[in-house]
């Protein structure tokens, strides 16, 4: 199938597997929250699940799974962004760190042809989507839960993938085995994974809520390569633990600063 033809199949298979669930449905978003639900379906499902099968045409699923592990790193820096305060000296190094590990993942890709350097464009602009929408999500997690928010932000992002699967259909070959590989991804990883993942930054908050994000260059490398053959270059390889590293300093909690005595306070004041 066409990548917008797995963007759209995936993106359907998973609204239903939560529109069957009753509370879903029938949980009532108020209409001033409707703009963040869209920002959500389009930042955090629409537009990233475009970007990524197209990246893959470019680019190894294995470069790909690594590229997403620095999903923590850019939602900490939307949400220094949106809060109007730079990270803790931990932090502000775990960002550092973790940047550089994606640089290290790109640059084999970078230094070959335009078309790998294309496809890490396109990630890279994925994974900023979901930094921003993660921050958007969180809000809406705590007040509905996330079911009832995953469940309209599909719909959502099924109305905008709806003209570009359509486009890809006439190019795409539909058989048994491409559809019976279709299913896990649209109604466990696109349906309920999102919703333990949205529960998650509901209750952590977007910077550390998104750990479980962690997981996906170290799964992604092993399949690419026991599955797929692909080659993994040493310094992407790197550049993974590197993301890793960065992303677990980023969403680690600062101890407060010690209390001060009470005759320091009153000389401050």
């Amino acid at each position: 199938m066409r990548p917008t033809v797995v963007t759209l199949v995936r993106v359907a298979l998973g609204a239903l597997a939560l529109a069957v669930v009753p509370s879903a449905r029938r949980t009532r978003i108020a209409r001033q929250d409707w703009p963040r639900v869209v920002v959500v379906g389009v930042l955090w499902i629409g537009v990233p699940f475009l970007l990524f099968p197209v990246a893959q045409q470019y680019v190894d699923s294995a470069v790909a799974g690594m590229m997403n592990g620095a999903v923590p790193l850019f939602a900490a820096l939307v949400a220094a962004v949106l809060l109007r305060s730079w990270p803790r000296r931990v932090q502000a190094v775990g960002l550092l760190v973790g940047f550089a590990g994606v640089v290290a993942i790109a640059w084999p890709s970078l230094s070959g042809d335009d078309a790998d350097g294309l496809g890490i464009a396109l990630l890279l602009v994925a994974v900023i989507c979901y930094g921003v929408a993660t921050n958007v999500a969180v809000p809406l997690q705590q007040k509905y839960g996330a079911l009832p928010v995953l469940c309209r932000a599909l719909l959502v992002a099924l109305l905008l993938d709806l003209p570009f699967g359509l486009a890809g259909l006439p190019g795409s070959e539909v058989d048994g085995r491409v559809l019976l590989a279709m299913l896990p991804l649209g109604l466990l990883g696109t349906g309920w994974a999102f919703v333990a993942l949205a529960t998650l930054v509901g209750r952590a908050g977007a910077t550390r809520g998104t750990v479980a994000v962690y997981f996906t260059p170290i799964v992604a490398i092993a399949l690419g390569v026991l599955v797929r053959d692909e080659h993994v270059a040493a310094v992407s390889l790197a550049g993974a633990l590197l993301v890793v590293l960065g992303a677990w300093l980023t969403s680690r909690r600062e101890a407060p600063g010690p209390v001060p005595k009470a005759d320091e306070v009153a000389t401050l004041s």
